[in-house]
């Protein structure tokens, strides 16, 4: 939402519904498995809405640009998933937690040290998450982006 914001703050007021409707086209409706294939049909759309608006919002289109790996994100995962997990009340939420337990152990060790907090928080709350719902093949979606993130060297917890 927060990005959605910024670029329609950088177009005009006769455009905004049109750039809006078209930035929300961008990652919408994407029925590709999760991972790269979901990724790269965001970016293709990425750059349809890229060439369109460009010469009359560049910096629309920057601010766009400059944060699609972030948007397109929530396309790794589970397609049931996706709707909820992109916007930002969830994930506010959940990283508003992270931030708490962090500020209480003042600095972290490591990259990694940050990461196992993080992933303890998001499994933790995602048991508490209403709205999603976790078939089998979601959950080894998530257990192989587990793997991608850890390591095989991570045992799942329970």
């Amino acid at each position: 939402m927060h990005v959605a914001r910024n670029v329609l703050d950088k177009v005009s007021k006769p455009d905004q519904d049109e750039v809006k409707r078209a930035y929300w086209a961008i990652s919408n409706d994407i029925e590709a498995p999760p991972g790269e294939a979901a990724v790269n049909i965001a970016l293709q759309r990425a750059d349809d809405f890229r060439v369109k608006w460009e010469s009359r919002y560049p910096k629309a289109v920057d601010c766009l640009i400059g944060n699609i790996t972030a948007l397109t994100a929530h396309l790794h995962f589970p397609v049931e998933h996706r709707e909820r997990i992109r916007h930002t009340n969830l994930l506010e939420r959940t990283f508003g937690e992270s931030r708490r337990r962090v500020k209480v152990i003042g600095r972290l060790p490591s990259e990694h040290s940050c990461l196992s907090l993080v992933w303890a928080v998001l499994d933790r709350a995602s048991g508490g998450w209403r709205g999603i719902e976790t078939p089998v093949h979601a959950v080894r979606r998530l257990q192989d982006l587990r793997r991608d993130l850890f390591g095989p060297e991570l045992r799942a917890t329970g």
